[in-house]
């Protein structure tokens, strides 16, 4: 998987508030805390970047799938199906 984030950077303490029974469940199960948070972040970041850069370039894909529209692709003249 390809990251989108500089993996070798140093890593950071932070303080986080969470549910305390899941919490008790986490670490009874000896869940990896931070692994486990890392990965979310990758997920949820991925998804809010792609999110964003629909949204930035929604014009733009709305006019180009406009003109395929009207025109044709390019590529259709060499479809053999």
């Amino acid at each position: 998987m390809h990251a989108n984030f500089d993996q070798q950077a140093p890593k950071k303490a932070t303080n986080l508030t969470i549910n305390s029974d899941l919490l008790n469940k986490a670490k009874n199960l000896k869940i990896n805390l931070s692994a486990t948070l890392e990965q979310a972040l990758i997920v949820e970041v991925k998804k809010t970047q792609s999110e964003l850069w629909l949204k930035e370039n929604k014009d733009a894909i709305d006019e180009l799938n406009k003109l395929s529209e009207e025109n044709g692709l390019f590529s259709d003249s060499f479809r053999s199906f």
